[in-house]
């Protein structure tokens, strides 16, 4: 099962961003295991994610709304 994400964009393009996003294109985006993005759904510390009937979806604003609210760390102390 093959994503359409442009290049591996930081930031997707405005057609993109429209559709809804499956667990596996978030995870292609964000570089983690599909299943680390349940456990954070489990433990609540991922991005938003709804349900759509039985199936899990992420809105691309929220995705980067949560990436941007990350701590980034210091590696060179």
């Amino acid at each position: 099962m093959e994503t359409s994400l442009p290049n591996h964009s930081p930031r997707l393009a405005d057609a993109e961003r429209d559709r809804l996003a499956t667990p596996a294109d978030v995870a292609v985006y964000l570089g983690v295991p599909v299943k680390t993005l349940y456990q954070w759904k489990y433990r609540g510390i991922g991005p938003s994610v709804h349900k759509v009937g039985r199936h899990l979806r992420y809105r691309w604003r929220e995705v980067d709304a949560w990436l941007d609210a990350q701590t980034s760390y210091d590696l060179t102390a």
